[in-house]
């Protein structure tokens, strides 16, 4: 292919950049902005909009989750486009089951909804590989992310399809449809220093590929100051009432595409956990500075289902939005908001239309006030910025207390409607009962995978190969082998490993040695394990796993993980042996991945046994059956008693677990996993679990979700799978 082929431009878009608005349509259905907001149809717009993404999900769960963000005031939905499951492989598409994107939007649609659609396609989202495909690391000169024409081709080919797509079912607001914003890239400037001028040239190619399809819609760059006209810049944070320094052109409006609910949590890492009032202070303060689209970022979290988790990332995704992971009210966060909500589209009209004012009221006082022309109708912002002390504060001849670091809404500049810290809705406790066990020795059966030798391998390197690679991403296990002639002379020998995958499983001679990992926060770890050898020939045979592949950074093509450098080490001499570059086997996944000892069809394939309660086998899959709970409430698998491996309920992944990774309070990042009831079926369900370390299934457990509190909720809270 010959990169340097000019593009092939699908579509033009009519653009016409005024002096204050950008249309991107005329006549009826249109999107525009100026400096003020979005103005859709002719009205300006006040937004909240909140992430849901369709795979994180199931297709069953998508009208409920929908109808509770509508519920809870919402206007958008906002969601990634998810490059990697799409496009497979090169040419092939998959857009079926939790992968629907159109049948998702259409969704939206239906209960009159927006969608903002995050094309990329590069979306990080705690996604491995950042919804790049692993196929795109195999294109011959490619540099992800800059100004490199293998890059560009793919990328531009993936989101004109999309665009092909969207319009194809016509849902482009242009045509009708729900869709009115478009995002190209993710959080580029993150990243754009590293590639110098191939950055800023990248940004504007872009640009302009994405605007140049025609969409009829705006598009929008997160994070992203020198995002060039017509692409609106807009922020991702916490805190962008504060850290927002504003769109790059004052026709442009200020927009919050990631106002974090929580943050993503890793295996060993405790859960972030940010307060309904914080949350509504900052989304107060962002409109007060003439802010008028806001997205939570999560709305509803869900599951990384699968391997689709980036690296240590767990299979729990912002477990505390708004709604949990299993699609229930996280209160008292989703009715706090919605009660913002109500109070800021109340007086959204000189909110979009009247003349700001921002005045001190004290010393860490602060009034925003908005104001009609001609008597009007107003609103004001009182804003107490201190962190521990109440406030009193003077405003229009009225005294207004104000709670510690809250924002109060006047409604007429008179009376107050709503305070950030005030919270009135009650809040709730999610309780899981237990449905069933699976403590019967007679309900389990069991495969132990087997350790190859260096004479078991057909694949050999005289050097330790890299890991992602090597498996293509194919899997999360590659075995790293060599035999030796051990030297009489060494004594008290000790094994060192050096790696950047993961987790690293040791066995000399085929016997267990050691297990080890890393963890998130850095790139690699070391072991150094005492071991016993043989006279004669020893096989040393090293499991390395993957948690997940990177999903940010620049250079993602050039990552490296996996063992390298490994060497035994004697005490009682300076003998090293160096093993580092030598001859290796290398076994690409496990015998049970390549059976497919998950799927029904293949169970006779594999010689399954009674299990050895007393053992707890390392590297072994256990397989038994279950029935569905009754009842509508959400389902769970509590794994607390097993150590790190994959489950699969009926031949699909709930995901990895990790349970054996502790926090620095001693405890589990996760031990309940999702079992969406759509992957249920009445009787005779087919549990598979591969288990790494020595878990004990006789302690798995299956339970039922719930929530308390102090008002019985309506069944329409129970959430269908």
């Amino acid at each position: 292919m010959v990169w340097w082929w000019r593009y092939i431009v699908l579509a033009v878009a009519l653009v016409v950049v005024g002096r204050q608005e950008y249309c991107v349509k005329g006549e009826d259905n249109n999107v525009t902005y100026d400096g003020r907001s979005l103005i859709i149809n002719g009205q300006r717009k006040l937004l909240f909009s909140g992430s849901i993404h369709y795979p994180r999900s199931t297709p069953k769960m998508w009208p409920s989750l929908i109808a509770k963000a509508k519920e809870g005031g919402v206007d958008v939905i906002q969601t990634y486009v998810f490059w990697n499951l799409h496009e497979p492989q090169p040419g092939e598409y998959d857009f079926s089951g939790r992968y629907d994107l159109v049948k998702f939007i259409k969704e939206i649609q239906s209960q009159g909804l927006y969608v903002c659609l995050r094309i990329g396609p590069f979306i990080e989202s705690e996604w491995t590989y950042g919804g790049f495909p692993f196929w795109l690391h195999d294109i011959p000169g490619i540099v992800y992310r800059t100004d490199n024409e293998p890059f560009k081709y793919y990328m531009q080919n993936f989101t004109t399809k999309i665009v092909n797509l969207m319009k194809s079912e016509g849902l482009y607001a242009s045509q009708g449809g729900p869709i009115i914003l478009s995002q190209i890239e993710n959080e580029y400037q993150n990243i754009e220093a590293a590639f110098h001028e191939k950055g800023a040239s990248y940004v504007r190619w872009a640009a302009k590929m994405a605007v140049d399809l025609g969409t009829a819609v705006p598009w929008v760059m997160c994070k992203q100051t020198d995002a060039p006209d017509p692409v609106i810049n807009t922020c991702n944070s916490m805190k962008c009432g504060e850290t927002f320094e504003g769109p790059n052109s004052p026709n442009k409006p200020s927009m919050w595409t990631e106002n974090w609910t929580s943050f993503y949590q890793v295996y060993g890492g405790l859960p972030y956990i940010r307060s309904a009032e914080d949350i509504a202070f900052h989304v107060t303060l962002f409109v007060a500075k003439k802010g008028s689209y806001i997205n939570y970022y999560m709305y509803h979290g869900g599951t990384n289902f699968g391997r689709t988790a980036a690296a240590y990332v767990i299979t729990s995704y912002y477990d505390q939005a708004p709604l949990d992971e299993y699609g229930l009210l996280r209160q008292p966060k989703w009715g706090h908001l919605k009660e913002l909500h109500a109070a800021i589209k109340n007086r959204s009209t000189p909110l979009l239309q009247g003349v700001q004012s921002n005045f001190s009221i004290g010393q860490l006082q602060q009034a925003y006030v908005f104001e009609e022309g001609n008597g009007g109708s107003c609103v004001a912002f009182l804003v107490n910025n201190d962190p521990t002390n109440n406030a009193t504060v003077q405003f229009r001849n009225n005294s207004f207390e104000l709670l510690s670091k809250s924002i109060s809404i006047l409604q007429d500049c008179q009376n107050v409607i709503f305070n950030t810290a005030k919270v009135d809705t009650v809040g709730n406790k999610r309780i899981s009962t237990t449905s069933e066990m699976f403590n019967s020795v007679d309900r389990w059966e069991e495969f132990g995978e087997e350790v190859p030798n260096f004479s078991d391998t057909s694949l050999q390197s005289s050097s330790l190969l890299e890991h992602m690679n090597t498996t293509k991403d194919k899997t999360d296990y590659l075995w790293y082998t060599f035999s030796f002639q051990s030297n009489s002379s060494c004594t008290d020998p000790v094994l060192h490993i050096e790696s950047h995958g993961h987790v690293v499983h040791s066995y000399i001679n085929n016997k267990f040695v050691e297990a080890g990992h890393g963890n998130h926060d850095t790139k690699g770890f070391s072991m150094d394990i005492p071991i016993s050898l043989i006279d004669g020939l020893n096989n040393v045979s090293i499991l390395s796993v993957m948690v997940g592949l990177p999903d940010s950074g620049p250079f993602l093509e050039s990552r490296y993980a996996g063992l390298s450098r490994v060497e035994i080490q004697c005490s009682n001499s300076e003998l090293v042996y160096d093993f580092t570059n030598y001859t290796w086997g290398y076994q690409i996944g496990l015998v049970g991945e390549k059976l497919e000892a998950y799927k029904e069809q293949n169970l006779n394939e594999v010689e399954w046994t009674e299990i050895h309660p007393s053992t707890n086998q390392s590297l072994t899959w256990y397989k038994s059956v279950f029935d569905a709970p009754l009842g509508d409430d959400p389902i769970a698998l509590n794994l607390s008693s097993m150590g790190k491996g994959e489950v699969w309920v009926n031949e699909q992944s709930i995901g990895r677990y990790w349970v054996s990774f502790h926090t620095s309070k001693g405890n589990p990042s996760q031990t309940l996993y999702h079992v969406p009831c759509s992957f249920l079926k009445p009787f005779g369900n087919l549990l598979v679990l591969f288990e790494e370390l020595n878990g004990d299934p006789l302690r798995i457990s299956l339970h039922t979700i719930s929530v308390v509190n102090s008002h019985s909720l309506p069944s329409y809270y129970h959430l269908s799978h």
